[in-house]
């Protein structure tokens, strides 16, 4: 799978820039959106994020009425960083605050995190959302950061951590999961974003934007705010003229 092009590499900052100005014009009407129920959310950033990059995010969910909170483990150098047991403690601690069951947001790798949690603990995770995360098979070259990535993640080769399975990860988790990508990309092949449907709650969401900022992009916090209004019983695909789905 190859790269995206060096062009949309290059505007991955400039256009960030545009979609926060974006952002901050569409927030007064974002927040008219309806208020959530209270569940459990956890943000997990991407590589090299941290949670005070998804600070606005996360205010964004806890104004609609939502128990949000960043992963608060720091930096996400890695699978090879830091201990899969403390994660999965902190998601079922905060699951265990709201309703009993948390929706999991990621970032490129932090959706990547976001899958396999729900996998190793579906009866903890109401529903799944990846923002950008190239978990499709044969992805692994299709990415401008995998060099970064591979130097600080060597044994990520041997099927470390969360890593593990690396063939099956498109494949969607046992719970309602939401991707949604952008084709205009900078960092990752946007193909790489497109999971298989396993069960009838999975989707493939479009918007236009760059990869560094989806958690700025308003068309994503539009589609958080509607795909969090479903439970796992009631989850139904979204439907709307006004982006490109599956």
């Amino acid at each position: 799978m190859k790269k995206p092009h060096m062009a949309l590499a290059m505007m991955e900052m400039p256009r960030l820039v545009m979609e926060l100005g974006s952002l901050k014009l569409s927030e007064p009407w974002l927040r008219k959106l309806p208020k959530g129920d209270g569940h459990g959310i956890m943000v997990i950033p991407g590589f090299l994020g941290d949670d005070r990059l998804n600070r606005s995010l996360v205010r964004f969910l806890v104004h609609l009425g939502y128990n949000a909170s960043g992963w608060g483990m720091g930096v996400n150098f890695g699978p090879d960083h830091f201990v899969i047991d403390e994660l999965i403690e902190r998601m079922s601690r905060h699951a265990e605050q709201a309703d009993g069951t948390i929706t999991l947001i990621g970032h490129s790798l932090g959706g990547l995190y976001a899958r396999e949690l729900a996998r190793m603990q579906p009866d903890k995770v109401r529903q799944v959302i990846s923002l950008g995360s190239p978990f499709a098979t044969g992805s692994d070259q299709g990415s401008n950061a995998r060099g970064m990535y591979d130097r600080l993640n060597p044994s990520s080769h041997e099927g470390s951590h969360l890593m593990k399975g690396k063939q099956e990860f498109a494949l969607a988790p046992p719970v309602p999961t939401t991707s949604i990508y952008t084709k205009t990309d900078g960092v990752v092949n946007w193909r790489s974003n497109i999971q298989i449907a396993n069960h009838q709650k999975v989707q493939n969401i479009e918007v236009f934007g760059s990869h560094s900022g989806l958690t700025l992009n308003p068309a994503v916090w539009y589609l958080l705010a509607q795909r969090l209004q479903h439970t796992r019983d009631d989850w139904q695909p979204f439907k709307s003229k006004l982006f490109r789905h599956d």
